[in-house]
């Protein structure tokens, strides 16, 4: 017998997630924060994991990280908070919660490439609406798919990625309306929150049918794995149910709670990426072939003559971005070019000079 035998054909058609190896590289591929920790609250941080139980089970709901999350990012009393591993997982509960046979999810495209994989992980039907040529979002369709497909749940990520912008609010405040009318749920993916200075955090009590994700991974705790649903409890309760359990590890439970406890250290970090996203953006700007486009994110959408000439000399320069080309026909000769340090940043920008 071979898997194929019985594994579901969808999903034998998939391709893993792929993770282009890094070591020896300047890694601006995956959206992470450049900086370490900062230095003055690594002792304090290594005292705190030292005393983490782990002959313990965690906290089955994270309490004391719960906590810790609703004062620093000012989460309103109303509303509830469930962890995921990853927003991954975040995205994967709500699915399986919502795949009644035949249902959909329904995004925007390009968007997060998990929220088609998770869809077909889950059994729902994928459809994607195509942004416009600006990457903005095209209304008129979405809403024609709303009433076409009734989507039980719609993804938008705000700000978006692979494209970096923001869409209009206006035009998601449509979206919500519709699927609403439709009785289906939009989620709200918030994980660049940090350098947009936008959300949708204290609108989300005016709707019945929005939730909002965060993480913290673009916030410099990539490697502790944590994301977060935000909403209505009557919404969050359902969705705990398929939520593992001990699925945030002692370890990310202990960090995560330092981290917000410091979290206007790890904010400063933001406003460091900000400012060389625009020194960056200024700076490709005067590079004759290139092409960028405006992002709110920590990262940087590029359109080159030829993509992948240009991340094959950037890999050979041990420089490693995201080449996002094949993905989308509105990303054709694009490159993703997460926000790095200053020194890193130069690096790029030098590379990006030189004639490929």
């Amino acid at each position: 017998m071979k898997p194929n035998d019985i594994i579901r054909a969808e999903i034998s058609a998939l391709s893993a997630y792929h993770v282009q190896p890094s070591a020896g590289f300047i890694k601006l591929d995956a959206m992470e924060n450049p900086y370490d920790f900062p230095a003055h609250l690594q002792d304090a941080l290594l005292a705190r994991l030292s005393k983490a139980s782990l002959n313990r089970y965690p906290s089955a709901d994270a309490t004391e990280l719960k906590t810790a999350i609703r004062d620093a990012m000012n989460i309103p009393a109303e509303l509830d908070i469930l962890f995921g591993n990853g927003s991954d997982e975040i995205i994967q509960i709500i699915a399986m919660a919502l795949a009644k046979p035949g249902a959909t999810l329904l995004s925007v495209e390009p968007a997060f490439v998990m929220f088609k994989m998770i869809a077909t992980f889950c059994g729902l039907k994928y459809v994607g609406v195509p942004l416009k040529p600006d990457f903005e979002i095209d209304v008129e369709a979405m809403l024609a798919a709303i009433a076409r497909e009734k989507p039980a749940v719609i993804f938008i990520a705000y700000p978006n990625n692979p494209t970096g912008n923001l869409f209009a609010r206006g035009a998601i405040k449509r979206i919500i309306t519709a699927c609403e009318k439709n009785n289906g749920l939009v989620v709200i993916d918030e994980a660049y929150f940090a350098f947009s200075h936008e959300s949708f955090l204290h609108d989300i009590a005016k709707y019945p049918n929005v939730v909002l994700m965060r993480t913290v991974s673009k916030l410099g705790l990539a490697g502790a794995r944590l994301g977060m649903l935000i909403g209505p409890r009557n919404w969050l309760q359902e969705f705990d149910k398929l939520r593992l359990p001990y699925n945030i590890n002692i370890l990310t439970q202990a960090a995560a709670t330092f981290a917000m406890e410091h979290y206007d250290a790890l904010l400063d970090q933001a406003t460091l990426i900000t400012a060389e996203r625009t020194r960056l953006a200024l700076s490709l700007r005067t590079i004759p072939g290139i092409k960028v486009f405006p992002s709110q994110a920590n990262f940087l959408l590029i359109r080159v003559t030829d993509a992948s000439r240009v991340f094959s000399a950037l890999l050979s320069r041990k420089i490693l971005v995201k080449n996002p080309s094949a993905s989308h026909a509105l990303l054709a000769n694009t490159l993703r070019l997460t926000i790095g340090t200053s020194t890193e940043n130069d690096a790029m920008i030098s590379a990006l000079c030189e004639p490929v």
